[in-house]
């Protein structure tokens, strides 16, 4: 039963923890041990709209899981335009995995899309949760491998799919998003213009 003298913060923070280890547990079993160790080494955080996380430029200092709202991970190219690389929404990781591994200069810019809340950890509690729970090393490697084939996918679509093919496969993997992600955005991460996407979307509508 939770504390009624206990601050709202700090109930959420509990709460958002809580929530990660049972996402944690579907893929290896925890310890109580285990489990308060884990909770001890993430950092949450309340994440405002349009709030930058990660700048373009500075180290990744943080690989984040977001418990709810919205990420979205870009690059901005030399004449100003933005290229969505992820979005990543509840039950995502998302980070540039390069700069953060190897503390270099981060060629992406990490922001919230909406008011998000999210859990952070940095490289040397993430090295020494691996060292003292190895069963993390398995989740990640998990997550990892999934991520990777998500990509591959992606790449694969943008070679043999059509946009409306890519547009109806965003929608259905990304079903809430555009309630809240400018359709520029959408654009940008099906590589194709706001403009085309406009008349993808009419098209859709006509037909059904």
């Amino acid at each position: 039963m939770t504390d009624s003298h206990q601050h709202p913060r700090h109930v959420l923070i509990q709460m958002t923890k809580d929530t990660f280890i049972k996402r944690i547990e579907q893929y290896v079993q925890l310890t109580d041990e285990e489990m308060r160790y884990a909770k001890s080494v993430l950092e949450p955080s309340l994440i405002r709209q349009n709030d930058l996380l990660v700048a373009n430029g500075e180290p990744c200092k943080f690989m984040i899981y977001v418990c709810a709202g919205c990420l979205m991970s870009y690059y901005t190219d030399s004449s100003g335009n933005v290229h969505v690389i992820q979005f990543a929404t509840e039950g995502w990781w998302t980070g540039d995995l390069h700069s953060f591994t190897n503390y270099t200069p981060s060629i992406y810019s990490t922001k919230a899309l909406a008011d998000s809340e999210v859990l952070l950890i940095t490289k040397p509690d993430l090295d020494d949760l691996f060292n003292k729970v190895p069963k993390f090393e398995r989740y990640f490697r998990i997550i990892f491998q999934n991520s990777l084939v998500t990509h591959q996918f992606r790449i694969i679509q943008n070679f043999s799919s059509t946009a409306e093919e890519r547009y109806l496969y965003f929608q259905n993997k990304y079903s809430s998003l555009e309630q809240f992600v400018p359709l520029k955005y959408i654009a940008s991460y099906l590589g194709i213009t706001p403009e085309f996407l406009s008349k993808v979307r009419r098209k859709i509508m006509e037909k059904s």
